[in-house]
């Protein structure tokens, strides 16, 4: 049996919507905090197991009788390699023969400005090999899905304000990422192999203002903001400190080069080409 963790997060239930067209809906289980959230997962006829990460024994009950367990990364950024660790010591416990884990394709960790926030992956790799556990990581690139957070809704009239300079991504939506992962869970030969989840290509935010201008019929112009003045727009707009230095973080990535590692795993994995720039501006502005 394959659990998902996460099941009621975009990615975890896309993942699972793609894997009841595979298999059978009762090989698979979902793990939530709060079996009320997870009706629709319900309704698709996947066992639904109630966990929490800061509570190792409810992991190991929920993680009985599964060989195959989806650690989708938490999002507790001040718990989460802790949260992760539990998850993979209660996977261990109770006998669960691989665990497949999502975390983040990047190159230059040591030195990015996201080192804080983006180290605790690599870390959660490391203790999963420590366990001595079969292991497949998937690490993400960035979500094309999140594109419009970081240009803003009112981009049309606007332009794209964002300090990345001409630094690159290799953006992917969000469901190709989780069809892929319903690939590898669905059949064998993945044990203790690491797979970049990128686009074939990557792309800057010129890039993304020249296709939303084809799409829109309107000019969208691209202004690669300096830091101080990105931060006092934010500041200006009500947006709190703590997403003003997220964002400063993503665009100081994105301008050194950290996430350009286009790869053609998940063109592998999906058996045919991950959408493109114009697609996916297409699919998330129709």
């Amino acid at each position: 049996m394959i659990l998902v963790t996460g099941a009621t997060g975009n990615l975890g239930k896309a993942t699972v919507e793609f894997l009841a067209k595979k298999i059978p809906a009762n090989n698979i289980a979902v793990l939530v905090r709060d079996e009320n959230k997870a009706a629709d997962l319900k309704a698709l006829g996947v066992n639904v197991r109630v966990g929490d990460y800061h509570d190792k024994n409810s992991l190991v009950k929920a993680f009985q009788g599964i060989d195959k367990v989806l650690l989708i990364s938490s999002n507790d950024f001040n718990d989460r390699l802790g949260q992760q660790k539990r998850a993979v010591d209660a996977a261990k416990e109770a006998g669960v023969k691989h665990i497949l884990y999502t975390s983040v394709s990047m190159q230059n960790i040591e030195n990015s400005a996201l080192k804080p926030l983006m180290e605790e992956h690599y870390n959660t790799e490391k203790y999963i090999l420590e366990s001595g556990l079969n292991y497949t990581f998937l690490r993400d690139n960035l979500y094309a899905d999140i594109i419009p957070m970081f240009i803003g809704e009112h981009v049309l009239e606007t332009g794209i304000n964002f300090p990345a300079g001409n630094g690159r991504v290799p953006f992917s939506l969000r469901t190709e990422m989780a069809e892929a992962f319903a690939n590898v869970l669905s059949t064998s030969g993945h044990e203790n192999k690491t797979y970049e989840i990128s686009n074939v290509e990557s792309y800057s935010y010129q890039d993304v203002a020249n296709a939303l201008s084809a799409h829109s019929g309107k000019t969208v112009g691209y202004n690669d903001l300096s830091i101080p003045d990105f931060s006092k727009a934010l500041a200006e707009a009500g947006v709190p400190e703590a997403m003003i230095g997220f964002s400063i973080g993503f665009a100081t990535a994105t301008k050194e080069g950290d996430f350009d590692v286009p790869n053609t795993h998940l063109e592998q994995l999906l058996g045919r080409k991950p959408s493109s720039l114009n697609e996916f501006i297409k699919e998330i502005y129709q």
